[in-house]
């Protein structure tokens, strides 16, 4: 499906096709999706540990920045 997501303070955003589930409450994209696409972020003051299903730590890391965006 096509969704446009913009920063909540910019006038335009950008239009990707992407897997949408009716229930999410959270968005999350790479560090190297938001610089590419120009989204601007702010740093957390502690990092969050991602688990897997497994328990064992995610290999792509921390997250370490939040951003707010609309879906539209």
């Amino acid at each position: 499906m096509n969704i446009g997501l913009k920063q909540e303070e910019d006038e335009e955003g950008i239009i990707m096709e992407m897997l949408l589930d009716s229930s999410v409450t959270e968005l999350v994209m790479s560090s190297e999706f938001a610089r590419k696409n120009k989204f601007k972020n702010k740093r957390l003051e502690r990092p969050i540990y991602i688990r897997n299903i497994n328990s064992n730590f995610n290999y792509k890391g921390l997250i370490e920045h939040i951003l707010g965006v609309e879906l539209f």
